[in-house]
């Protein structure tokens, strides 16, 4: 899940960092210099699409065998890291989105 999230921070840092400095109030020319990772977005979002979907195996696909008393045979456990990747899904595809909605609520 976290290489989940470092790709997506990857695809969007070159829309929602000159967002988050500009919504603070800082300003400048140099903020459009942060936009050198376009280039590269379409190959974040597809390592983002990639590590969300081996998350997504090994969370219900595969079987994990576990001695008693150990952590993994917790049942809580597994609904625990099902609620976190779902929560994470969603907050890196609104991350990956950001760059689509944008001109929605800003115009050019």
């Amino acid at each position: 899940m976290i290489a989940g999230v470092l790709a997506a921070l990857g695809s969007s840092i070159c829309c929602v960092g000159p967002l988050v400095l500009l919504g603070l109030g800082v300003g400048g020319t140099w903020i459009s210099s942060l936009t050198a990772f376009e280039p590269y977005r379409p190959v974040f979002i597809l390592l983002t699409i990639l590590f969300l979907g081996l998350v997504f195996y090994r969370l219900y696909f595969r079987r994990v065998v576990c001695a008693q008393e150990t952590i993994c045979a917790d049942l809580c456990t597994l609904k625990r890291q099902r609620l976190a990747f779902w929560i994470v899904t969603i907050l890196v595809l609104a991350l990956i989105s950001v760059p689509w909605l944008t001109p929605l609520f800003y115009s050019q």
